[in-house]
């Protein structure tokens, strides 16, 4: 056999160990199954595609969205699949959601790109303790000063966010109703616990046009694959609540949770502003909740082990 077929023969066998490796790998650690599926407004979705949905690919998480102004003084200063929103006042801004660590650099251009100084942000606020929203906290505040507020069901968790060994910053704790205030802005911290003990849906109005607009900053209500009791209490009570919500605008923190792509790609001088859109305001509810009780249904029939 001459070095030629003697190379292409090393190579194939070398390749089949590879691919042996990667079955058991895969077989060792199988992927989540992808069930229950719900359909909801003529959409079908499952656990798996959800998270897709939300997440996008890495490079989604990380790669610039164009800033955009959304409606009055309410700006997206985030990634293509992570949210941040800056609200601008006379005494400075807030930002929510500084995502990843790695991002915040993305989220200070945008800023800039807008007009806006990044070191004006005098408060930080994140609707949940999971990295892909709150593991810049730290760095934003090393940039900025901004006060840290953040919902107190969710301090053991953030605790436990420290990028690089960084501590978390909490500056003020807050509670259920509580209020948060910064020159003429009021936001509203409503507890939507579920998807994590603290999570944090946001209310405030806005003046656009010569009219007043109801804004919800909602939290995250996707379910996990498995539901304790008292998760599951702490779901039903916050999909309650948050069809109580005044709503005129509805703003996630994954812009797929608001149809951003769809929105934004209808924003043009004179038109109808997009983002003002009542009827769709709970639908990212509706599907939460029908994945919520289908998990519920696939748990309760499981066999008992």
């Amino acid at each position: 056999m001459n070095a030629s077929r003697l190379a292409l023969l090393a190579s194939a066998v070398s390749g089949l160990a590879l691919l042996t490796v990667a079955d058991q790998a895969l077989a060792q650690n199988p992927p989540p199954p992808d069930h229950p599926a719900v359909t909801v407004h003529g959409q079908t979705f499952t656990p798996r595609s959800i998270l897709s949905r939300n997440m996008g690919t890495k490079e989604d998480q990380e790669s610039q969205f164009p800033p955009h102004k959304i409606i009055g003084n309410i700006y997206y200063v985030g990634t293509k699949t992570l949210s941040s929103f800056l609200i601008v006042t006379p005494q400075g801004n807030i930002l929510i959601d500084s995502t990843y660590e790695r991002n915040v650099p993305v989220i200070q251009k945008s800023v800039e790109q807008l007009g806006f100084k990044f070191a004006d942000t005098k408060i930080l606020l994140g609707n949940h303790a999971h990295l892909d929203h709150m593991e810049g906290d730290a760095m934003v505040k090393q940039l900025t000063g901004a006060q840290v507020i953040h919902m107190a069901e969710d301090m053991p968790a953030l605790k436990d966010i420290k990028p690089s060994g960084k501590e978390h910053p909490i500056d003020r704790v807050i509670h259920d109703g509580d209020k948060v205030t910064l020159g003429n802005v009021t936001l509203t911290a409503h507890l939507t616990a579920g998807h994590t003990r603290g999570c944090t849906s946001y209310t405030t109005t806005v003046a656009d046009g010569g009219k007043s607009y109801n804004v919800l900053f909602g939290c995250s209500l996707r379910p996990g694959l498995t539901v304790a009791p008292n998760v599951a209490e702490e779901f039903t009570r916050s999909f309650k609540v948050v069809r109580t919500l005044p709503c005129d605008v509805q703003l996630g923190d994954h812009g797929a949770q608001y149809n951003m792509l769809e929105k934004y790609a209808k924003l043009k001088p004179g038109a109808p502003n997009p983002f003002i859109d009542p009827a769709s305001c709970f639908a990212e509810a509706d599907v939460e909740e029908a994945m919520f009780h289908a998990i519920l249904d696939e748990q309760k029939a499981a066999p008992a082990r």
